[in-house]
């Protein structure tokens, strides 16, 4: 802040700068929704709406009968295992009671038993018979298993290759998507960069300044900012030629603006002081003096040295003394701060 401001003007021009702050985040805040909802515009496609549907649903309906059968094969494993551990079970419990009374007869040799040796023996057959049939069941149901699991691998690859070739067409069309909304996103920010642009070039030095400033940040956060995270692989490329373009533009408005200032210091100079006076505000000449810098060509100047009462370059003066108390004061003061007396500035 100038050293030639009054207190109460340097505060009100920080809550001018605050509430530009303040405007530019609301601004933000708005912009960002407001981006962050444009691809609600677009339709929000799935792979449902690009895979062959007949076949795709004749595929599924195959796959759920397919997990069906195999879910009944599952029960039926378990029951055939069920039933041939029983038939495991009673074939050895039998041959274990048949190889007892075998021995049994063979310490008694009582030969009138040899009919129940043949009516036990076709008893323990049977109950083989039913132990391989059992295993012929548990084989058979392990087999069908294996077949029903082959089957629906091979229709989850058949609707792979279906869902593989609908994915690519739903890649193409999010592409195609997200290069629409990010169109949406650019045409939404490059005309408030060029408004931003208009105001600085115009009205940042008028009553309503805090308003611009705000807009103007506004504008730069909602192009640089806001605009990356959606950028598509060739956006940046966007953003870095409006970066250059705007580069350009705003170096050569410096270019012109610095070139006619230097024109009109030249024209100002020429001048004879009182001309030169007249022209400066004392708000101005104040604050090139809190910078150490002459107040008509802005070239430093050592203010501390008592000799220097006229700038050495442009000879416009400096220093002067009261009228009242012959007190140096600065040339540009409108009071002697030596006696407070009203100072008329001489040429």
């Amino acid at each position: 802040m100038s050293k030639g401001l009054r207190l109460s003007e340097k505060w009100f021009n920080r809550g001018l700068w605050l509430i530009a702050f303040i405007f530019a985040s609301f601004l933000i805040g708005l912009g960002s929704t407001i981006i962050g909802d444009l691809p609600q515009v677009e339709k929000n496609y799935t792979i449902e709406d690009f895979i062959d549907k007949p076949a795709a649903e004749t595929i599924r309906a195959n796959l759920k009968e397919a997990g069906r059968i195999r879910t009944d094969l599952y029960d039926q494993a378990n029951q055939a295992q069920v039933k041939l551990t029983a038939a495991n079970n009673n074939y050895n419990s039998a041959k274990d009671t048949f190889n007892n009374w075998i021995a049994t007869r063979q310490a008694t040799e009582q030969n009138s038993q040899n009919d129940e040796v043949i009516k036990r023996t076709n008893a323990l057959d049977e109950l083989k018979v039913q132990e391989r049939k059992a295993t012929v069941e548990v084989d058979k149901v392990a087999q069908l298993s294996v077949d029903a699991e082959q089957n629906e691998r091979k229709l989850h690859e058949k609707l792979s290759v279906l869902e593989t070739a609908a994915q690519k067409q739903l890649d193409a069309k999010w592409r195609s998507q997200e290069t629409h909304v990010f169109l949406y996103r650019l045409a939404l920010t490059l005309p408030l960069l060029g408004i931003a642009s208009w105001l600085f070039a115009k009205k940042r030095k008028t009553t309503y300044w805090p308003f611009v400033w705000g807009f103007i940040y506004f504008a730069l956060f909602a192009f640089f900012v806001e605009l990356v995270p959606y950028l598509p692989s060739y956006g940046g490329y966007i953003r870095y030629i409006v970066g250059i373009a705007l580069t350009v533009i705003a170096g050569r408005y410096a270019i012109i603006s610095l070139n006619q200032y230097l024109e009109k210091q030249k024209l100002a100079e020429a001048q004879p002081q009182v001309v030169r006076r007249e022209e400066l505000s004392y708000d101005v000449a104040l604050t090139r003096l809190s910078k150490g810098v002459c107040p008509g060509c802005e070239r430093g100047v050592d203010l501390k040295d008592a000799r220097n009462d006229f700038c050495p370059h442009c000879g416009i003066g400096l220093h002067n003394k009261c009228g009242a108390c012959g007190f140096r004061k600065s040339a540009f003061s409108k009071f002697c701060n030596g006696c407070g007396a009203q100072a008329a500035i001489s040429a």
